[in-house]
């Protein structure tokens, strides 16, 4: 990258505090919003245009980006609306609704489109060679909810607790979406989760749910999460996470071999000042029962990476992020190859009004292996670059 490059690319990023939206059930505070009956009406729309130097998959045949999978184009990536009535006391429920293409990838499994066939979203093709049934439409939280004080009560289907990063384009750091989000950690639950204030500055939760990103268990037993959200001062927020219990050793099926899946998920958030904040992201995870079925041939599958983020805010109008990651996927298990996946990502955000967000990004990822598919759809090499546009409009 030539030193003007540089330059415009450091004159163009953007981070949004994420931590907060992330890990409470409530939608996100408005000065105003619509109203239908006893609802709270909010939204957004995400159109985005993107460029990648490779394919936006890995020579294992796996995707190697979340969302922003087309080599070059433009796209309605999400269009999504909220309707929540959540009183501080007593019954309420959410539900949020999302159309577009990122709508396929989060799909829970048996409402997939797939529908249990395993649609890689690059190909466009299912697991037995057949076209994959797109519906591009996803119910991405449907849940009731009961509150008493301090206690707090949820059941049905909602995102995870885990990572740093949301579905929820407009509280990302980013336009593309971190590799933490898409291969450590799950995207959403269904089930019941309880949350707990024991102080203003401690909460606890904890749930049992179908497992990772299914509405229907596909395995003998449920799983369970356990955190919570520790501020010792009012600039820091500390986060730890744990996920338990069974999963299907080859993904979301229905047959085959199941193990232990465990994950531990750390996310710290500091707020130096009104204009400067900092997170770190840790994850861990591993996969019981999966010789002969790894790259490695290990018995327990292991992966692990971190992300940090650094956030500056220029203006009211003008946003700077930096994020870099490094994820190591030592027995192949999350993206099919034994490697040590990096990336940096630079982000700018104009805000030229209150709902509307224009965004502009540089990346590169590297791999310590030739695992990124070139253009040619046989080679391998070891980089990935990619710039993206993002307009946002907010309701």
């Amino acid at each position: 990258m030539n030193a003007t490059a540089r330059v415009v690319a450091l004159a163009a990023a953007a981070l949004i505090p994420v931590f907060a939206s992330a890990q409470t059930p409530q939608p996100e505070a408005k000065d105003e919003g619509l109203k239908l009956g006893i609802f709270d009406v909010s939204g957004y729309v995400d159109v985005s245009y993107s460029h990648l130097s490779r394919r936006a998959q890995f020579t294992s045949g796996t995707p190697s980006r979340v969302f922003d999978i087309e080599r070059s184009g433009i796209a309605l990536r999400q269009a999504a609306v909220t309707f929540a009535h959540q009183p501080k006391d007593g019954l309420g429920g959410l539900v949020n609704l999302t159309v577009g293409k990122d709508a396929d990838v989060i799909a829970a499994y048996k409402t997939d489109p797939s529908n249990g066939k395993g649609c890689n979203v690059v190909t466009g093709l299912n697991a037995d060679g057949s076209s994959c049934d797109r519906d591009r439409f996803d119910v991405t939280q449907a849940f009731l909810q009961y509150a008493a004080g301090p206690f707090t009560l949820v059941g049905g289907k909602f995102v995870t607790y885990a990572g740093a990063e949301v579905i929820q384009s407009t509280a990302n750091p980013n336009f593309s979406r971190s590799i933490l989000f898409g291969y450590a950690i799950p995207f959403t639950h269904t089930g019941v989760r309880a949350y707990y204030d024991v102080t203003d500055s401690l909460q606890l939760m904890g749930g049992v749910n179908q497992g990772w990103d299914d509405i229907k268990d596909t395995n003998s037993s449920k799983g369970y999460e356990l955190g919570l959200n520790f501020m010792p001062i009012k600039a820091l927020s500390i986060h730890p996470m744990i996920h338990g219990g069974k999963e299907r050793v080859g993904g979301l099926v229905d047959s085959g071999p199941e193990g232990d899946r465990n994950l531990f998920d750390l996310v710290v958030t500091y707020n130096a000042t009104d204009q400067l904040s900092f997170i770190v992201n840790y994850d861990r995870g591993t996969q019981a029962n999966t010789a002969g079925l790894v790259p490695s041939g290990a018995s327990k599958a292991v992966w692990s990476g971190w992300a940090g983020y650094v956030t500056y805010q220029f203006t009211d109008q003008w946003k700077l992020s930096f994020r870099a990651e490094d994820f190591d996927d030592r027995d192949g298990y999350r993206t099919g190859i034994v490697q040590k996946w990096q990336e940096a990502t630079l982000t700018l955000a104009w805000l030229p009004t209150k709902a509307i967000e224009l965004r502009g990004e540089l990346r590169r990822d590297r791999s310590n292996v030739a695992s990124f598919l070139d253009r040619d759809g046989v080679t391998g090499r070891d980089d990935n670059s990619s710039y993206g546009l993002q307009f946002l409009y907010k309701f």
